[in-house]
């Protein structure tokens, strides 16, 4: 297996390339690869497979963002494996190869089978739940493929017939001057085949709508846009081909004390003005409970602390970032009248210190002066 290419220079564009840059260099790569262009030639089914999967990501804004910051082993991190194979790399950019190349996307014109939608799941949770990760389980609905006639949507004891339109072939030819152009079969929609007594619990469809619950185990260390994808979990495939993907969108709620700065946590914690001044050891509340905090003398008002490893793991590496502590000094009020005595006396002294101060810089700027 050949290591992974930078995705940019796959499909050689520049990693500013807009939308239609990466489209129109995919549509080339992909023609000159295609595998109906080069039978046998593994070479080519690897580049032509490479180029879908550099498309794919660049194409998608979100993966996009991914992989320009963290590379290929972010887009592993966030759930991206690539394509299984040529169906569903026909399936995904089909118009593609329709509307550019002359053929269909599932390369033939009798019914193949094709990968199942997939769907999307917007999740909340709690801000401690992403913090340390959660199990649950998610309700949807879904396509599954019909239990009575096996996906098939003919009626038991019976089959599809070939299409008498399109004669099995899926596709209809017109002649435009010198060229024929081939489109789906209106009849049979590329099938190749019609059904005469279709399936009464599916009504032809091969699928039925289910209420299904799906567990889901989050990591601990998403956040807001994080997304899981469960395989297999999205609609059912048509003429047996494999299910879709469910993706699931993460929210997390804010938490009335802490916040989240990339993998450090953030709070604020009001001290006295007697604790700041004198120092103290105060209780601070952490992820994981309760941790002592030693408050230094002359502690000033924003000061930040940190306790090292308290913060939120990286779902990277693993690594938990800090906890950053920063302090408030709350300005004592209802004073009563001997506190009132003490803080003046402070103050008197505290005015006798400062105007030494001056007097010595003073005399000092003076002798320069002179000088």
């Amino acid at each position: 297996m050949r290591s992974k290419r930078d995705y940019y220079e796959v499909l050689g564009v520049s990693k500013n390339a807009s939308e239609g840059d990466l489209k129109t260099a995919y549509r080339k790569l992909a023609l000159k690869y295609h595998p109906d262009r080069n039978p046998g030639d593994k070479e080519a089914e690897d580049n032509f497979k490479e180029a879908a999967e550099a498309y794919e990501v660049l194409r998608d804004a979100q993966k996009r963002q991914i992989y320009d910051r963290y590379g290929h082993q972010g887009l592993e991190g966030s759930g991206f494996s690539g394509f299984g194979g040529f169906e569903d790399i026909f399936s995904s950019f089909g118009d593609i190869f329709e509307d550019f190349f002359g053929f269909n996307s599932r390369r033939g014109g009798r019914s193949r089978a094709q990968r199942g939608a997939d769907l999307r799941y917007d999740l909340s949770i709690s801000f401690m739940e992403a913090a340390f990760g959660v199990e649950t389980t998610i309700d949807l609905e879904k396509h599954e493929t019909c239990a009575d006639c096996e996906g098939r949507g003919a009626e038991a004891g019976t089959q599809a017939e070939t299409c008498p339109q399109c004669r099995g072939a899926g596709q209809v030819g017109r002649s435009q001057g010198f060229f024929t152009i081939r489109t789906t079969c209106p009849q049979c929609r590329g099938a190749g085949q019609v059904i005469a007594k279709p399936c009464k619990s599916c009504h032809g469809s091969g699928q039925r709508q289910v209420r299904k619950s799906v567990s889901v185990k989050i990591p601990g260390g998403v956040d807001t846009n994080s997304r899981l994808r469960l395989s297999g979990e999205g609609e059912a495939g048509a003429m047996g081909g494999p299910p879709g993907d469910l993706y699931v969108f993460i929210h997390v709620k804010p938490h009335e004390f802490f916040k989240r700065e990339e993998n450090d946590v953030i709070c604020q914690i009001p001290i006295s003005f007697v604790q700041a001044i004198l120092g103290a050891e105060i209780t601070v509340p952490t992820l994981k409970g309760e941790k002592t905090l030693e408050i230094p003398k002359g502690t000033q008002f924003g000061d930040v602390f940190r306790f090292r490893g308290e913060g939120i793991p990286s779902l990277r590496t693993g690594r938990q970032g800090d906890q950053i502590i920063q302090v408030t000094v709350k300005t004592p009020t209802n004073l009563n009248k001997k506190q009132e005595a003490l803080l003046k006396e402070f103050a008197a002294l505290e005015d006798a210190k400062l105007g030494k101060r001056l007097k010595d810089l003073f005399k000092g700027a003076s002798a320069k002066a002179a000088n």
